[in-house]
């Protein structure tokens, strides 16, 4: 560490109380780092950094001398689009590694839900009907799994524990491949991937490549009444594409944990639509202890003028 003067923040998010989620871990840097919330803050130009969930961008402008925007989630979108926030300014994400588990537990759940046919099972149960199921080797079911990041990998090798039949597209190919796993890269790697799998599960990262990836033309690749998992970001769905292939029977269902506005609308058609199972953004999420150890860490970083651990390539958008 090259310094030790103090580093002044500000938590920046109109729906989270971010000092009541991360304060007490950050505390316990004393105080080399201080963060304050945006009405305790008297001299808004000693604000370096902000740490931020879907801030607006009035917000992000009050800091005249901003120079990092650092997201409490893994995506940054909500950063790069955001037109408060300077080219100058440098972003970084938060990356927990719990986050990748619970991501994958989640669509390892909802694949072995689905294939198994759990839904029909508790029906069955609540009508006092021993009704058993037929069964199919997991190796009969593909999956594809769009992503081979951090949550994508995650993801696909908990699949292939399980012993389903795993499709992966990714940006690249990776360098150390999973056994037993495809994996598809290239301008036409999403289709490729989707094409006759039974199941989708979407952990791409949002960029202006990957917005309305979830469309007409990958839902009629994938097999006749397969199953959509949208663990991404909401602005790669195209919603009515989905309704249409679930009127069509292309799609017997999905499983969406994002969306494109968050909370989703109490008038929002895919509450009363059966074909549909909906969660609160809950897939994964951070650990206050995490965040707050790598809010700390950023912090000093930016102070010190190292290069930034989280840092993101905004080019890249991730």
């Amino acid at each position: 560490m090259t310094g030790s003067r103090p580093v002044h923040g500000v938590y920046l998010s109109p729906m989270l109380d971010l000092e009541d989620l991360y304060g007490s871990a950050v505390a316990a840097a004393g105080e080399e780092v201080v963060l304050r919330r945006p009405e305790q803050v008297s001299d808004p130009e000693r604000i370096s950094f902000a740490v931020c969930w879907l801030p607006t961008a009035e917000s992000l402008k009050a800091y005249p001398n901003l120079k990092l925007a650092m997201s409490i989630g893994a995506g940054v979108n909500d950063l790069l689009d955001n037109p408060g926030l300077r080219p100058e300014i440098a972003i970084a994400r938060v990356r927990d590694p719990h986050q990748a588990a619970l991501m994958a537990g989640y669509a390892a759940h909802e694949v072995l839900h689905v294939s198994r046919g759990f839904s029909a099972l508790a029906r069955s149960a609540a009508e006092v009907r021993w009704a058993p199921l037929p069964m199919r080797p997991p190796e009969d079911t593909i999956v594809a799994v769009l992503g081979n990041g951090t949550m994508g990998a995650a993801v696909t090798k908990a699949l292939r524990a399980l012993g389903f039949s795993l499709r992966v597209a990714c940006r690249t190919a990776p360098a150390e491949p999973i056994d037993g796993v495809r994996y598809f890269s290239g301008p036409d790697g999403v289709i490729e991937a989707t094409t006759g799998a039974h199941f989708v599960i979407n952990a791409l990262p949002l960029t202006p490549a990957t917005e309305n990836v979830l469309n007409e033309r990958l839902f009629a690749a994938m097999a006749a009444e397969s199953w959509l998992i949208q663990i991404g970001r909401g602005e790669h769905l195209v919603e009515a594409d989905l309704v249409r292939a679930l009127d069509a029977g292309q799609l017997a269902g999905a499983t969406l944990d994002v969306f494109r506005e968050e909370p989703l609308p109490e008038n929002h058609p895919f509450w009363q639509d059966s074909r549909l199972r909906i969660t609160p953004h809950i897939a994964s999420d951070s650990m206050p202890e995490v965040v707050g150890e790598q809010i700390v860490a950023t912090a000093r970083e930016l102070r010190d003028g190292i290069p930034l651990s989280l840092g993101v390539e905004r080019a890249r958008g991730y």
